[in-house]
């Protein structure tokens, strides 16, 4: 019984989206420490707080939107819509991963802990964005973007440009995976009410602006292999695997009926292949 319905939960807030944020924090977390040196304790504080703070994003925002949920075709069969998980159950979730984050940061450091707040304000208020902006992607792009600063701020208690320009790629590619796939809903957003740029405007400006954002954001992370692997074969490994993979989904994405496969296998590929180059390409020199 309980493992069902950890398996349920599991569904509900799709943890292996993880695989789209928890590399590029673990990127953070290691230029942090090549910076401060490294602790394991932190790591595992780093690695509680982002799986955490995804948690509570992503309960919430089933929650938030169930109403939304139970009349678009497409998210119908969630668990909330089909009585699997009740609202409260989903709300509690959140509260509860809101506040092992709280914890997580805590552990970190006071300074990280005073940031809680605005974390959660970006990852819980996104769940409303499209109510009213149709730049609620860029929004969710912000949200997976603070990954990368906020494990290299864990570690070192100060900012940097280099994560801070990882989180900007970041923003701009979530942003734009996001806009792709919000071409599945374009029909049911307009009759709803609910705003996205595919729905706002067209189809074509959608595919165009998430063109650009992906071109913009493989832009920054060739310049932040130029500041800090500019020899190093391994980092433009990945850096040429990232981008192949994230440009590729445009092409997969031609048809809306395969987005939901670009989607993950895409940029799930993506993220694990960069961040796991760009470590090794950090780590090697100091080992």
């Amino acid at each position: 019984m309980l493992l069902q319905k950890i398996r349920t939960y599991n569904r509900l807030i799709v943890l292996a989206h993880s695989i789209f944020a928890l590399p590029f924090a673990l990127w953070g977390y290691v230029l942090g420490s090549i910076a401060a040196g490294f602790s394991w304790k932190k790591l595992f504080w780093v690695l509680v707080a982002v799986v955490s703070a995804r948690t509570s994003a992503m309960a919430f925002n089933r929650y938030a939107d169930r109403a939304w949920d139970a009349q678009n075709p497409r998210t119908r069969s969630r668990e909330i819509p089909q009585g699997v998980v009740k609202p409260r159950e989903a709300l509690l979730l959140a509260v509860f991963s809101a506040f092992l984050f709280l914890i997580a940061a805590w552990m970190l450091s006071p300074l990280c802990a005073a940031l809680v707040p605005v974390a959660l304000t970006i990852l819980l208020g996104y769940s409303y964005t499209k109510r009213f902006t149709a730049l609620s992607h860029f929004v969710l792009g912000t949200a997976l973007g603070l990954a990368p600063v906020g494990a290299y701020l864990a570690v070192t208690e100060t900012f940097a440009i280099e994560p801070i320009l990882i989180g900007l790629a970041v923003l701009l590619w979530v942003a734009g995976f996001d806009i792709l796939y919000a071409l599945q809903d374009i029909t049911f957003d307009r009759q709803a009410g609910l705003y996205s740029i595919p729905a706002k405007y067209s189809e074509i400006f959608a595919r165009r602006l998430a063109l650009l954002c992906h071109l913009i954001a493989t832009t920054l992370l060739a310049f932040i292999g130029f500041r800090l692997y500019p020899t190093h074969a391994l980092y433009w490994i990945g850096w040429g695997l990232f981008t192949l993979f994230v440009f590729r989904q445009h092409w997969v994405a031609r048809r809306v009926e395969a987005i939901d496969r670009a989607f993950f296998t895409h940029n799930g590929w993506a993220s694990l292949l960069l961040s796991a180059f760009a470590i090794t390409a950090s780590l090697l020199p100091h080992l």
